[in-house]
Formats: C-alpha cells, sequence, structure tokens
C-alpha cells in the first residue's frame, strides 16, 4: 500500500467510513510507516479539536439561499449513468476489487456465466438478415422528432372547450391538437414555457399550464418561469399557477421568496409578498420580510413588509 493512499483515506478512517478490509490494510501499513503515523495522528487530533467547537446553526436567510441555488443545480446537472461512471473511472473499480476479494470473485463468476450465455444464444438465434434490420419501428422515430423541435408559433385553446392546437416548427411548420391533458400537447406546452422566442406563445402556454400545476413537471416549469423569463406577464402568470403551493412545497416557496427579493418588475415582487401571506411566519419568510422592511428601495414593498411583521406574534 502506498503512502498516498494512506493519506487520501485517512479522513474517512477517522471518521469510520473506510470498508473494513480496507482499514484493516491502512491500520497494518500506519504499523509500519512512521510517516503516515503521524498523518493518523494529526488528523485525529484535528478531529477532536472540531469536535469540541459549538455546532452553529445556518441562519434562516442562508437556509433560504442554499435551497434556491440546490434546486437550480439538481434542474441542470445531469447525473452520469452506471457505464459513464465505468467508462470515466475505471481504476476507482480496480482499488475498490484489490480490497474486496469477494466483489473479484462476483464480477469473474458473473463474467463466465455471461461468456457461457452469449455462446448459447448465439448458436440458437441466427444473426439477422439485413432486411430485418432495416426495420425501423416507430416509436423510435417519435423522441427523434420532438428533439428536432426548433419553436413554437402559436398556442391557441377552442373557447369553451378543453381542445388545445399548436403549431410548431421542426424542419417545417407542423400543427397538432388534441385535448389538454394529451401526451403530446403537454410536451409542447413544456416546450413552448421553457424554449420559445415569442413572449405571447410563452404566455399561452403557461396560462394553460396553470391549469394542471399538481402535476410535477408542470410545476417545475412554472418554477423556471418565475425565476428566469424576461416577461414580466409570464412571470405573473407562473405565479398565479404556483400560489396554492407556497404552503405545502418548500421548492415554489423559495422561488417565490428570490422574486420577492430580486425580480426587477414590482407587480410581480407585490404579487409574490401576497401569496406569502398564508406562510408568513416561516422562519425564512420572517427573515426575508425584516429585510425588505428596513432597507428596500420600493415603498409600497417595504411598507407592506412592515405591516405583515406588525401582524406577527414576537419571538422570545
Amino acid at each position: 500500500m502506498k503512502c498516498e493512499w494512506v493519506k487520501e483515506n485517512v479522513l474517512l478512517y477517522v471518521y469510520n467510513e473506510l470498508a473494513d478490509d480496507a482499514r484493516y490494510e491502512l491500520e497494518q501499513h500506519v504499523a509500519r510507516c512512521p510517516e503516515c503515523a503521524a498523518e493518523l495522528k494529526a488528523t485525529r487530533k484535528f478531529h477532536v479539536t472540531l469536535s469540541s467547537l459549538p455546532v452553529e446553526e445556518p441562519s434562516p436567510n442562508l437556509l433560504t439561499a442554499s435551497r434556491m441555488r440546490l434546486q437550480e443545480a439538481l434542474e441542470t446537472t445531469q447525473q452520469g449513468g452506471f457505464v459513464q461512471r465505468l467508462m470515466f473511472d475505471p481504476w476507482a473499480w480496480f482499488r475498490q476489487m484489490r480490497f474486496s476479494p469477494a466483489l473479484a470473485t462476483a464480477l469473474l463468476i458473473v463474467g463466465f456465466a455471461a461468456g457461457i450465455g452469449t455462446t448459447y444464444s448465439i448458436v440458437r438465434n441466427p444473426t439477422p438478415s439485413l432486411s430485418a434490420l432495416g426495420k425501423t419501428d416507430e416509436s423510435t422515430i417519435a423522441p427523434a422528432a420532438q428533439a428536432n423541435i426548433t419553436g413554437i408559433r402559436s398556442v391557441i385553446q377552442e373557447p369553451g372547450s378543453d381542445k388545445v392546437t399548436i403549431k410548431y416548427d421542426t424542419v417545417t411548420t407542423q400543427q397538432t391538437e388534441g385535448p389538454l391533458n394529451d401526451q403530446k400537447i403537454q410536451q409542447l406546452l413544456l416546450f413552448a414555457a421553457r424554449n420559445n422566442y415569442n413572449s405571447g406563445v410563452r404566455m399561452d402556454s403557461v396560462d394553460l399550464l396553470t391549469q394542471k400545476p399538481s402535476d410535477t413537471r408542470v410545476r417545475e416549469a412554472l418554477i423556471y418561469a418565475l425565476r428566469y423569463d424576461s416577461n414580466p406577464g409570464v412571470r405573473l402568470k407562473a405565479l398565479e399557477g404556483l400560489g396554492s403551493f407556497v404552503k405545502d412545497d418548500v421548492r415554489v416557496r423559495d422561488a417565490v421568496l428570490e422574486a420577492l427579493l430580486n425580480d426587477s418588475n414590482a407587480g410581480v415582487r407585490t404579487q409574490a409578498l401576497n401569496l406569502l401571506g398564508p406562510v408568513r411566519a416561516d422562519s425564512s419568510v420572517r427573515s426575508v420580510l425584516q429585510r425588505l422592511a428596513q432597507d428596500d428601495k420600493n415603498q409600497y414593498i417595504r411598507s407592506q413588509a412592515r405591516s405583515v411583521l406588525a401582524q406577527l406574534p414576537e419571538i422570545d
């Protein structure tokens, strides 16, 4: 075992996060290596020092800001799959197998069985002909066609009906129609709410999506529109659809708080302030209201924040 590996994992050892076999190997190495023994001693001392310090509770402002940043990161980060992790970090698997003989044995058995199974499959099932390979299933075309959508031209709901007509562009302009709960209609509306260059189309799409805010994908699209849409009318529509979830959904509450603090439109901020009424006693909401009451540049927002705070009971 190399000293470099010990130094990389000594903290995991101190916090009891190493596997038993790796822990044993590290202990054996430290018993023979004075330099690594000193490293372990220093790490333990550091751990004891940290443990003796009082635990600081995060402030409501920090919690709110952290929730917002975490949600944004989750929305934009693409998690790598098993195969991707294996391709990009094969040495991690080799290191793990080094300290896990049982895992290595299991992989060997699985590989041997897979080889036998593949051979049997080839014998039983000859290679398909080129004509068979050339056949295309329509279900495989649909996702590719959706991926080629370049924009939504118009969204129209038939008066007094659930029927929606959407005209959209791929290579050429196309059109589809159906009820609001139709899956394709839903996908096109979600696409338009996030990606369309035409603010009128975004407004129509968000307006229709507010009729189904309980759908998780719809709610995420409304949160996205509230945070990032450049048109204040679209942001107001998104607030309208999210209003009933401020009390029960922390993500919605954080997005509304963010709009109250940072939106450039006074109307959006006022609407956000009104929506927070049912949760005004929440610590994060109270903290934001106190901040607004003290130094917000908008006199109306400042006075309304003070009015809401005056209705809250004092905290001992």
